[in-house]
């Protein structure tokens, strides 16, 4: 099982607003340190508009910096919402990252769930999720070069061919779930890895999911994607600390806090539950008082490494092939970097 780091994108409040510049500082300091350290990928998401993930609208360019600024560290995107992209503006944007990081790049393909998103593609939200699953079959064609044909500035259709060329002959392929077994069970049938998270779903929930993922990736054709094994990756919150107790209380502020911002996203979503769009803050703070301490039960790595280590023993057994570290959930840079070096040192035990 390989260890992964993920930025998904927590708020930085200050007192005269975001220091994104500073944002940015941070991530590149972490990437270089995972590189160091011998962390297989460096995830980042795509978002947009909200105050969660503020500094992450475009990961290729994000990822093209991290490309010059590491080594060998895997450079992957987690997510691209395909439907708010045309499939060639994807197809040469990551050809150039793969070709500036000399071939380590690697993207989950996700549908998009916020409404304001779409303002990017408006026409694109209904059918988002069609729109997905159509597209990973052309984008992976585009990849290998081969020419396809689209409509031009006049209305005629016209034959065209991504450039440049990427190094990779095949691009590595995820599909993002937000936990409905359906999708699980689409990115078996294209041969897709899947990029899951543990927060929301119980234990028995993700063994069941997964094993409807391998069923469906063994049946599946050869699709230029995954093995008929597949490659399972999960997000979990990460930290470890000195002790349990350090962890857990250096994490707490920052966690619940993340998780409230996260929920009054959601909230804000066109189509979001109305009894949720009418949630008091005191309602979301005690539903994120709830998560954090159902999350220290199972499902996260926010402990000493004595703790993390049975985690990442479980999450192996469970069919895990890679758990994406989430780091960025609002700790400061020095805790992150400290966590991370503590992490590293429990690689050898889940390789």
């Amino acid at each position: 099982m390989d260890l992964s780091v993920m930025f998904f994108g927590a708020d930085t409040p200050t007192d005269d607003g975001p220091r994104h510049s500073e944002a940015y500082d941070d991530i590149l300091t972490v990437a270089r340190t995972a590189d160091r350290l011998g962390f297989h990928a460096i995830w980042t998401p795509e978002r947009h508009f909200q105050q969660v993930g503020q500094v992450f609208p475009s990961p290729p360019v994000l990822s093209a910096a991290l490309a010059v600024a590491t080594e060998r560290i895997n450079i992957r995107a987690g997510s691209v919402i395909l439907p708010l992209h045309h499939p060639l503006r994807i197809a040469e944007d990551w050809a150039v990252v793969d070709n500036l990081s000399h071939g380590r790049i690697g993207l989950s393909a996700a549908t998009g769930w916020h409404s304001a998103d779409f303002v990017l593609a408006p026409g694109n939200y209904e059918d988002r999720r069609e729109r997905t699953l159509r597209d990973i079959p052309l984008l992976r064609r585009l990849w290998a070069g081969e020419p396809a044909e689209f409509t031009d500035g006049t209305g005629t259709p016209v034959t065209v061919r991504p450039q440049p060329r990427p190094v990779q002959d095949t691009l590595p392929l995820w599909l993002t779930s937000s936990g409905n077994p359906a999708t699980w069970e689409a990115a078996g049938s294209l041969r897709t890895g899947v990029l899951g998270a543990t927060v929301g779903q119980s234990r028995e929930e993700l063994a069941q999911k997964i094993a409807r993922y391998r069923e469906a990736c063994a049946a599946a054709p050869e699709q230029g994607g995954t093995d008929a094994h597949g490659r399972v990756t999960l997000m979990a919150h990460t930290f470890v600390g000195a002790d349990d107790e350090e962890a857990r209380r250096l994490a707490s502020v920052p966690l619940k806090r993340y998780l409230q911002s996260y929920v009054r996203q959601t909230t804000a979503n066109r189509t979001a539950d109305p009894a949720t769009a009418e949630l008091t803050e005191e309602q979301t703070a005690l539903l994120a008082e709830f998560a954090f301490h159902r999350y220290l039960t199972w499902g996260s790595l926010l402990g000493s490494a004595g703790t993390c280590r049975k985690m990442l023993a479980d999450l192996r057994e469970l069919g895990c092939d890679e758990v994406a570290c989430f780091v960025d959930f609002g700790l400061g840079r020095e805790e992150v970097l400290a966590g991370l070096h503590r992490l590293a040192e429990l690689r050898e035990d889940v390789a």
